[in-house]
């Protein structure tokens, strides 16, 4: 019911908990007073000889109380702000924290969907947690006692005894519940996040589907998803509704147990019609407390559900902190496997040395493992065996803005943000100055385009879908060469655009060679016929590597690709004529 690892996270609630559960006690106190007011004004006109309270002095107290009530509820109101607004930025400021420390292989521990999900709405269901589960389960119990206190000055603590007896009964029936609530919140928020991670996954690769006519499957994926999310829904809100029946039947019940033995007091002459009425009005204020508890548990259970999920990605220690520098430039991929899943390798057994100002050439058909190479060599994933060496030192222990320092990756998916040119180029290098920022741009033949728009200032859209594919890849290109690494790693940075925009980047990229260390991944094997080293993968092994006309020779993997791709393009050019 109390979660003290939330509380040891944000101790700065602490305080405003406690005045809200104040605030609350002196609202209950005041409410105690009025009513008693109305019991004794009620006596007095049953009973002019019992008058105590005339009906001036009654209505001043009833309208002071009143006001004293508005203000204490406002201020209690504030305090479950107080006590819940640093909470979001505490938890999201953590994730935040913990993301920097996994580095660019964040996407080994948790999905980008499900890290979504948690840093936003599981984060805002804390705040309920907070700002009203929390104050309300310490109330919840200082209610009932102050009540029994007045009770006792009222006359009878019989009847507030037992009214107390009858108030566990509620916090009893939510612990019967808490156990078969707690599976089904886990199940409901494992299957929310599968639902948000497969939505983004189609909304990101609806162009593919697209493409291979695969949506309709996918569509239909993601109704039988959908559907089973409908029915752990379901099941939460039979769940919630049936345990709000339970604590209804215990909290009216107990009312007027209270009712009936308040009377029976009365009927006795043991109690005064002032007394009674009193307790009569206060009966149901003993249980109201633990029945909001009761309200507030199964929002806070959304929250403690969505907290679970964010202490375990917390929790989970992060390999040994990066704290090596970069002692050279030549990269070793020393018998490196790597497996996205933990059953089939992607990379297996890979063995390959990359020298200072080399230029080499890594080729394959599509999934032989080209990309995951690269992906290794940035640290956005940790090979499953074997080593990653950059200068002599395993890569994984390297200080990760030395390795950002040391080596620039350009893909075909480059993002851009939304903002002016300037501005995405200025990821880069932010001291450029305007003049480094149009040699770039010139140097990739996008100076003039842009001078024809409003220049460094013009406007991109998100991830540039205003510009061509062409301009974009180009403009990719140009931040990468304004980040000005040692090694620069083009992974098929020249496909998928036009002509004209390929040969431009290529000559750009070759122009590189003798200067830096150029690692080219590429399909088209006409881009690195010049490679001091090519290495041609298949299934995930590098099989042959050589330079073009050694591995002509070899006639083996290299020589079949090359043969394919000569006669296609030859094909092509006679289909054009």
């Amino acid at each position: 019911m109390f979660d003290h690892r939330l509380m040891e996270m944000c101790p700065e609630s602490r305080k405003y908990i406690i005045r809200n559960v104040i605030l609350q006690w002196l609202e209950l106190c005041l409410n105690a007073i009025m009513i008693a007011v109305i019991a004794l004004l009620t006596e007095g006109l049953v009973f002019p000889d019992r008058q105590r309270v005339t009906l001036v002095t009654a209505v001043l107290v009833i309208l002071v109380t009143l006001v004293l009530r508005f203000f204490v509820s406002r201020a209690a109101v504030r305090m479950s702000y107080l006590a819940s607004r640093s909470v979001k930025k505490t938890m999201r400021q953590a994730i935040y924290q913990k993301l920097l420390r996994l580095g660019a292989s964040y996407r080994e521990h948790v999905s980008t969907a499900e890290l979504i999900q948690e840093s936003t709405e599981g984060v805002e269901q804390l705040e309920s947690y907070f700002g009203q589960y929390v104050p309300q389960f310490f109330y919840a119990f200082l209610a009932p006692l102050t009540l029994l206190v007045f009770f006792g000055l009222a006359g009878s603590f019989k009847v507030g005894l037992l009214l107390l007896i009858c108030v566990p009964l509620i916090p009893g029936a939510i612990m019967m519940v808490q156990k078969i609530a707690k599976k089904i919140l886990a199940k409901y928020w494992d299957q929310y996040t599968k639902l948000g991670s497969t939505f983004l996954e189609n909304l990101q690769g609806m162009t593919t589907l697209k493409t291979y006519q695969a949506d309709e499957f996918k569509n239909k994926q993601m109704n039988a998803e959908s559907e089973h999310f409908r029915v752990i829904t379901m099941k939460v809100l039979t769940m919630q509704l049936n345990s709000i029946i339970i604590m209804d039947f215990f909290a009216y019940g107990g009312a007027a147990i209270g009712i009936i033995a308040a009377c029976k007091a009365y009927h006795s002459g043991s109690i005064s019609l002032a007394s009674v009425i009193f307790m009569i009005l206060l009966s149901a204020e003993f249980f109201l407390p633990m029945r909001r508890l009761g309200s507030y548990f199964h929002v806070a259970m959304n929250g403690m559900a969505a907290s679970d999920k964010i202490f375990c990605f917390l929790n989970p220690e992060v390999s040994a902190e990066k704290t090596e520098h970069v002692k050279g430039e030549d990269i070793i991929f020393d018998n490196v496997s790597f497996s996205y899943d933990g059953k089939r390798n992607v990379l297996q057994d890979v063995s390959l040395a990359v020298p200072k100002g080399s230029f080499i050439g890594i080729v394959g058909e599509s999934g032989s493992g080209k990309s995951t190479l690269a992906s290794l060599l940035m640290a956005r994933n940790t090979a499953s065996s074997g080593k990653v060496l950059l200068g002599g030192t395993d890569i994984s222990a390297i200080k990760e803005e030395e390795v950002m320092d040391t080596l620039t990756y350009t893909g075909i998916d480059a993002v851009f943000f939304k903002g002016t040119v300037r501005e995405n180029l200025l990821l880069a290098k932010e001291d450029a100055t305007d003049e480094e920022l149009y040699r770039v741009l010139k140097e990739c033949a996008l100076k003039e385009e842009f001078d024809a728009m409003n220049g460094l200032d013009t406007e991109l859209r998100e991830n540039a879908t205003n510009l061509s594919g062409g301009q974009r890849q180009r403009l990719a290109v140009a931040r990468s060469l304004l980040h000005d690494t040692p090694v620069c790693i083009f992974d098929e940075a020249t496909s998928n655009i036009d002509m004209e925009s390929e040969e431009i980047l290529l000559k750009r990229i070759l122009s590189l060679v003798g200067k830096k260390t150029v690692i080219f991944i590429t399909h088209r094997l006409a881009n690195v016929v010049t490679a001091e080293k090519i290495c041609c993968f298949e299934q995930g092994k590098l099989v042959e590597s050589g330079t073009h006309e050694e591995l002509l020779k070899e006639n083996g993997v290299y020589a079949r690709l090359w043969k394919t791709q000569s006669e296609l393009e030859n094909y092509g050019k006679e289909a054009a004529e």
